[in-house]
């Protein structure tokens, strides 16, 4: 039974002394020349033009989020439709309720406004 994993416990033997190996090259030879330019804070190439801790509007986040849902929907679809033919209409209205939930959120959010932007 254990000579199954021996190949993947090799595999990852090697992926971390390799990783390792690399990264104490890269410490140990890597030129350091600090500079004032180098050091300073910039935002894509340009000086930073206010302070970084600005307040993000909750749009943002709730923008975020309803990505986040509909993308582990469209996970949660795949297999179900693959196998549905096996799990019969049990899986059916399971994948209902689940759908139904999500689409609530969905129009809750959009009448509270979560999707406009100004």
């Amino acid at each position: 039974m254990l000579e199954a994993y021996l190949p993947i416990l090799i595999f990852l033997a090697v992926g971390v002394g390799l990783a390792a190996v690399l990264l104490g090259l890269g410490l140990l030879m890597a030129p350091r020349r600090p500079d004032a330019a180098k050091d300073s804070p910039f935002e894509c190439g340009f000086e930073a033009f206010e302070d970084s801790r600005v307040q993000f509007d909750v749009r943002y986040y709730l923008v975020a989020i309803l990505f986040i849902i509909f993308d582990l929907e469209i996970a949660f679809l795949f297999p179900w439709a693959v196998v549905l033919d096996k799990i019969g209409t049990t899986g059916l209205w399971a994948m209902s309720v689940f759908l139904g939930i999500l689409v609530i959120g969905f129009i809750y959010e959009w009448k509270k406004g979560a999707l406009e932007w100004e």
